[in-house]
């Protein structure tokens, strides 16, 4: 994995495309591996910010960035696992992503919420969130 992050590091590599941290718990996320892996303040000049990941995948796709720190869902995507090589950042190098699903006090399809929301704690339909790169918590509900 060492090789992974420094790679960011080689003048080949120019522009690194991540969400804007200001406001995208992704780009949050790479800010702070860096930050584990001590490289930030040495790539941080090559930053293209997108305002949310979909935006900075799209500049990794289209070759405005020659690297991009991305939901590891976007990078299992078709068309970006069909045009270059990922590595996993390890989740201990940056703070949980939490996302949520809730059934809203205003629905006027409550049980059908509840079930949609079921349907997410399933085994299958975890293994299923897992295969597309969503970490999936060992409890899920709260």
């Amino acid at each position: 994995m060492r090789r992974g992050l420094t790679v960011l590091t080689d003048v080949h590599v120019r522009r690194v495309a991540i969400a804007n941290p200001e406001h995208a718990p992704y780009g949050r996320a790479a800010v702070a591996a860096l930050r584990h892996e001590r490289l930030y303040e040495r790539v941080k000049e090559k930053f293209v910010l997108g305002e949310n990941m979909s935006q900075a995948a799209q500049f990794a796709l289209s070759g405005s960035a020659e690297v991009g720190l991305l939901a590891l869902s976007l990078a299992l995507s078709p068309a970006l696992k069909s045009s270059g090589t990922y590595v996993d950042i390890p989740e201990s190098w940056y703070p949980p992503i939490e996302q949520a699903a809730v059934v809203l006090a205003s629905s006027r399809q409550k049980a059908l919420a509840r079930q949609f929301i079921d349907y997410l704690k399933n085994p299958a339909s975890v293994r299923i969130l897992q295969s597309y790169g969503f970490g999936v918590p060992p409890t899920t509900t709260r």
